[in-house]
């Protein structure tokens, strides 16, 4: 079995993002990336896949009129997508990768998709808070 967890720690020095922690034995990297919007990222190396998660707002309202508008920003997106949280209160960004053939790009492009959306829509997001 290859050695994921080197080769994204590697991947995640290269993008230059901030490793706040890490835990080698579960596989977890808390990464922060700020002036991009990255703030307590989660990677999680679950074998056979790379997991990307960032809590994005609290879900105020869940009436069908938000939680429609949140899945038509999903389809702008260009990796990943906006999830509720088992308890459905929270909205999460959260990408899933393959880890076998996992490369810097694509690491790179999921980390920006979120990004792109906050810079995008930001305002919109702002309104789901309220």
């Amino acid at each position: 079995m290859e050695n994921y967890y080197s080769k994204v720690r590697e991947y995640l020095l290269d993008l230059e993002v901030t490793i706040v922690s890490e835990d080698k034995d579960n596989e977890v990297f808390v990464i922060e990336k700020e002036d991009d919007g990255v703030i307590n990222m989660v990677v999680v190396i679950a074998d056979p896949l790379v997991i990307i998660e960032q809590a994005l707002f609290t879900l105020k309202d869940d009436s069908a009129d938000v939680l429609k508008q949140i899945l038509m920003k999903n389809r702008d997106m260009i990796h990943g997508a906006m999830v509720l949280d088992e308890e459905a209160k929270t909205v999460i960004y959260r990408d899933t990768l393959e880890a076998s053939t996992l490369d810097l790009t694509e690491l790179e492009a999921s980390i920006e998709s979120l990004s792109l959306l906050l810079s995008e829509f930001g305002q919109d997001i702002l309104d789901f808070v309220k």
